[in-house]
């Protein structure tokens, strides 16, 4: 599997744990979540062999402290 860093392809490793939200819902609409070295990867669980989206530690920190603080103000 290959996700986009700076616009280039890079091959994810095979051995990542992906996880699934406990969110998540029967209908299949999920995203999988994957610790990397240094970030997080997101993909669509319905295609697990498709692109894949990875973050840095501190995007993906900013990204959860923004829900977690919408999310107390909702």
């Amino acid at each position: 599997m290959y996700h986009h860093v700076n616009g280039l392809r890079a091959p994810l490793p095979h051995a990542a744990a992906w996880r699934k939200s406990s969110y998540s819902n029967p209908s299949g609409n999920c995203l999988e979540a994957a610790e990397l070295a240094g970030g997080v990867a997101l993909r669509d669980s319905r295609f697990p062999g498709g692109p894949a989206l990875a973050f840095t530690k501190a995007a993906w920190d900013a990204f959860v402290g923004g829900v977690r603080q919408q999310r107390n103000f909702g």
